[in-house]
This record gives C-alpha cells, sequence and structure tokens, in this order.
C-alpha cells in the first residue's frame, strides 16, 4: 500500500507541476520531494508540447552535503 499523498499518475503530476510554476519556480529536488513527481524533466517536456512556455535555469542546491546544479523551471506566461 503507498503512504502518497498525490496520484501518481502523469495527468495529475502535471496539474501539480503547472499549478505550482504558476506561483514560483520549481526545482527538480523540489518537484521530487514536496509535489512527489520523480521524473520533473519529463513533465516539464509535455507542458511545454501542450504550448506553456517554460524554461529551465540552473539552480544551486545546498540542502544535501555538497552544493550542486539543479534545474529550475520558470513559467513565463500561461496558454
Amino acid at each position: 500500500m503507498s503512504d502518497n499523498k498525490f496520484s501518481t499518475d502523469s495527468a495529475s503530476q502535471r496539474n501539480r507541476l503547472l499549478s505550482c510554476l504558476q506561483a514560483a519556480p520549481v526545482t527538480t529536488i523540489e518537484a521530487r520531494t514536496e509535489l512527489e513527481i520523480m521524473h520533473p524533466g519529463g513533465r516539464v517536456q509535455e507542458l511545454r508540447a501542450a504550448g506553456h512556455n517554460i524554461i529551465t535555469q540552473w539552480a544551486i542546491d545546498s540542502t544535501g552535503k555538497a552544493a550542486h546544479r539543479v534545474a529550475q523551471y520558470v513559467l513565463l506566461s500561461a496558454v
């Protein structure tokens, strides 16, 4: 049995991600840990294919033992 608080189907993941992107940029780490989206890049590609203008910027994630680069997705405009 799963303890997931979110549905794992692709459409639900896209909806969660888009909703968050409308409020603020989202990093891959945030998408995985807070939104339970294991492949954020795939969901972003699907949103782009649907016409959403999302860019990728590079950010530094220092929550682990060492700082490293992570993708940060930014919604520039809504469809």
